[in-house]
Order: structure tokens, then sequence, then C-alpha cells
């Protein structure tokens, strides 16, 4: 479904990754997990278009995606859900849920995607004429998912999901992410819970220094520098 080649990418000239080759396929989620600093959120932001890419190519469905402006990426079927919990806080959550649709010039296609979110997350249809910064950093970051399903994707990119939430509500996220992903859309996740993040992935890619350390699949929970490194020796 998705495939990198040879990705190099930063920002304001600076390098940052240095010759990622890097796939998803259908139906798969794929977790990053790396060190601060090793360009894990880097490689989500090659893919949307939002930082400088050097050299290389993205191909999603067969077709180069490399130098496609992120409004079009949207449209050919890839959301991205950035990390902190991004939603407007001033607007309701009805509001934030539309601001997802923006690309989408199909008003009936826009009812219909909206009334299929509010099914899958109940709180925010009774919430949604509500502010989103009324509700809770986990009902925030479930909003921002339910956003970027508006967008009827096929890949869902995931920067740090679990970012600042308590144990209950990062539960909340990753089974939401896990159902997302039953209904048959592919997922990337960026994750500094690298354990749970290995635990729902089909596959895990590990960064270290802007270049692959290592890949492979629910094995790596077992692995003894792994669990050393990043699960604390667990």
């Amino acid at each position: 479904m998705l495939k990198i080649s040879k990705l190099h990418s930063g920002y304001n000239g600076n390098e940052i990754l240095h010759g990622i080759d890097f796939e998803v396929r259908p139906n798969e989620i794929v977790a990053i997990i790396g060190p601060n600093g090793s360009g894990k959120s880097t490689l989500l932001k090659s893919i949307f278009n939002l930082c400088e890419v050097h050299s290389g190519k993205i191909m999603f469905k067969d077709k180069d995606i490399t130098k496609l402006p992120t409004h079009d990426l949207i449209e050919e079927g890839i959301s991205f859900v950035p990390q902190g919990r991004q939603v407007f806080s001033d607007l309701s959550v009805r509001e934030n849920l539309e601001m997802g649709a923006y690309t989408i010039a199909d008003k009936e296609v826009v009812k219909r995607n909206m009334a299929e979110v509010l099914k899958k997350f109940p709180f925010l249809k009774e919430k949604q004429n509500d502010y989103a910064f009324s509700l809770s950093g986990g009902q925030q970051q479930l909003l921002a998912i339910a956003r970027a399903l508006i967008q009827d994707p096929e890949l869902i990119l995931f920067d740090e999901p679990s970012l600042g939430l308590s144990p209950k509500a990062m539960k909340e996220v990753f089974e939401k992410i896990q159902e997302i992903n039953k209904e048959g859309i592919s997922v990337i996740i960026v994750e500094q819970n690298a354990k749970q993040a290995v635990k729902i992935a089909n596959r895990t890619y590990v960064l270290e220094q802007g270049r692959i350390a290592l890949e492979g699949g629910k094995h790596l929970l077992h692995d003894k520098k792994v669990k050393n490194i990043y699960f604390g020796g667990e």
C-alpha cells in the first residue's frame, strides 16, 4: 500500500532521515519506535509533505506521492493525527469534525461520513455542541481521531497518540486505533509507549539516528536489546 525507498528528508536544509526504506501493507498496523530525535515524527511528516524531502520516493497504491501537496494526499486517502491533541479549542465538537471534511466537496458525502463517525464515537454525538476545550485530554484525542476519520482514509498516520494521557484514556485510544484497523484502515503509529505500540502492531521499525536499526514483529517484545532500551528492561 505504502512503500518508501531511500528517503532523505529533514528541515531547513538539515537532513534528519538518511536513506529510509519502509513499507505498510494493506490492513496493517505498523509501529515506529526509537529514542527522541531519531526521526520518527519526521518520517510521518515526510509522508504527509510537512517537511523537506531531499531525495527518495514515496509510493501510495502504486502512485508517486513524494511531492503531492497535503490537501491532495488527503484526497488520495491518507490522514494525519498530529501529536498534542491538536483540536480547535474555541470551536464546537461538531465544527471540529466539519473542519476535517474541508477537502470533500460533496455535501451528501460529508453528511454520511459525519453520521458514521458520530455513530463510532457516541460521546461526541452527545457533546457535539460543546466547545472542544471542555473535553478531557483523552476525549480531545478521540476527537482528533474522529476528525481524521471524517476524511474516509485508507491510511492514518498517528504521531504520539498517547502523549500526556492518563492510563485509562491511553487504553481507550489504543483500543480505538485497533477498532479502526479492523475496519480495513491501515495505520502507522509513532509512539513513545513502545511496548504498547509493539503489542498492537503487525510489524515494528526501530529508528536510531535517522536510520532503520531493526525491523520485526511481536517477537521484538522478547528481544533483549529492545526490552532493555525501550521497555525499561521489563
